[in-house]
């Protein structure tokens, strides 16, 4: 096996290796990107609440696009999940807070990643000229090696 050949082989390997990682980044953005859109949400609604006054009815979502009419006890106090299970009560200026550097935490964690894919799309890219170019010179030396013994034959 000639030296093109190995490398032809190599770059294949690295290529599917990078396009995994490509994949598991996208992944990972796509999973930012939804707790974003959650935290966002989450904001929106603490914004909304403050304008409420006590014992204002309002629909409380429960999943699957159902709600619950309940009534505003207070707007003072928020229960804010910090993660793993655990919750705390908060005061909505804390809430907001705790939310707004939730939001800037995964606004940089998203940039990281869509840089680092950035990065990987390229390195893809190269590859694949790459692979191209070893592609073609194969092709070109395994059409001289045919021609060559087309002519051994025929003196």
């Amino acid at each position: 096996m000639s030296s093109e050949e190995e490398t032809f082989r190599r770059l294949a390997v690295e290529l599917r290796l990078l396009e995994g990682t490509a994949e598991a980044l996208q992944s990972r953005i796509n999973l930012v990107n939804a707790a974003l859109t959650e935290f966002r949400i989450a904001s929106v609604t603490l914004e909304g609440i403050e304008k409420e006054k006590e014992n204002s009815s309002l629909f409380v979502p429960i999943g699957g696009g159902s709600y619950i009419k309940a009534k505003l006890g207070s707007a003072d106090k928020v229960i804010v999940g910090m993660g793993a299970g655990v919750a705390t009560e908060r005061t909505m200026e804390e809430a907001r807070g705790t939310l707004e550097r939730r939001l800037g935490e995964l606004e940089k964690t998203r940039n990281t990643l869509q840089q680092q894919l950035t990065q990987v799309i390229g390195k893809i890219q190269d590859g694949r000229s790459r692979l191209q170019e070893l592609t073609a010179k194969l092709s070109e030396e395994k059409e001289k090696t045919k021609r060559v013994r087309k002519t051994k034959t025929r003196t």
